[in-house]
């Protein structure tokens, strides 16, 4: 399997997990909208290191990735790169307690709609940037990467 291939499953990967997020947030699950989007924006992330011939590391934020490659990335992206870093290192704080809580915070009482709709339109930033290098493209309506 080639990088680019990679890169291409990564997004659709990233892509299908967005379709998820419209279902945990239609059915109040915000604890796990906030968590899958993480997953949605890690896939993405490393999707797009591969894409400018990259191997990302077994990291949940790739993020400072970006800043140290962005002479790899294609002009049109590269004044994005600091804001899809900064929601990378936003949701990778929130990936475990989103999933496990702890005593003193349990998920599904700490995170409410306006949480859960933050991370889906960080997710959606990302997961549309994502496209831009993988796809060589904007096509947000494209879903299938």
């Amino acid at each position: 399997m080639t990088n680019e291939s990679l890169a291409r499953s990564y997004l659709k990967k990233a892509a299908d997990r967005l379709k998820v997020l419209d279902v945990l947030l239609a059915e109040h699950a915000y604890s796990d909208v906030v968590r899958e989007a993480q997953e949605l924006v890690e896939l993405a992330l490393k999707g797009m290191l591969r894409a400018v011939g990259i191997e990302p590391p077994k990291l949940h934020d790739v993020g400072g990735l970006l800043i140290e490659h962005t002479d790899r990335f294609p002009l049109g992206i590269r004044n994005d790169l600091s804001e899809l870093a900064a929601i990378s290192r936003e949701l990778r704080k929130e990936r475990e307690l989103a999933f496990y809580g702890d005593v003193d915070f349990i998920p599904t009482e700490e995170y409410d709609v306006t949480d859960a709709q933050r991370a889906r339109q960080q997710a959606e930033r990302v997961l549309h940037a994502a496209r831009q290098v993988i796809q060589g493209d904007s096509n947000e309506s494209d879903s299938s990467a």
